[in-house]
């Protein structure tokens, strides 16, 4: 008589099992760096105004604005978003306050711009202060 296999044995089962177990462990803090880096990017194109209106003040004045009313901004919380709390400008320093649906790892941290006047042009530096691990934040604030 011919016997006729019903389905997988044990075995097989367990080496597909451990094998999405190590593809798992493998992708899963990929994605989650992923997603932290997007989360920060975001706070990142907010503060895209606050360049051109600190280097217009700083033209303008010989000097940088000391708060957001003073740059010509909105108010800090104005400048909010998905994982975004705030953005405040303090004189020549931009800080991004991470919150609402951030992750934990960059929840209430702050990223910093901070202009650099370079005799007639600006440049930016961009830094956590060691609140962030360099592996989230872009190349440029590393």
């Amino acid at each position: 008589m011919k016997i006729v296999q019903q389905g997988f044995t044990l075995i097989e089962l367990l080496i597909v099992v451990a094998i999405i177990g190590v593809l798992a462990s493998i992708a899963i803090p990929a994605y989650q760096r992923y997603t932290i880096r997007a989360q920060i990017a975001e706070g990142l194109t907010l503060s895209g105004p606050f360049k051109p209106a600190i280097v217009e003040f700083r033209d303008n004045n010989g000097a940088f604005p000391a708060d957001n009313a003073v740059a010509g901004l909105a108010a800090p919380g104005e400048y909010a978003g998905k994982y975004v709390s705030s953005v405040t400008v303090n004189g020549p320093v931009v800080s991004i306050q991470y919150g609402n649906s951030a992750n934990a790892q960059i929840n209430g941290r702050i990223v910093t711009l901070t202009a650099i006047d370079n005799l007639g042009s600006m440049s930016w530096d961009c830094s956590s202060g060691g609140a962030i691990m360099d592996e989230y934040l872009p190349p440029t604030c590393r």
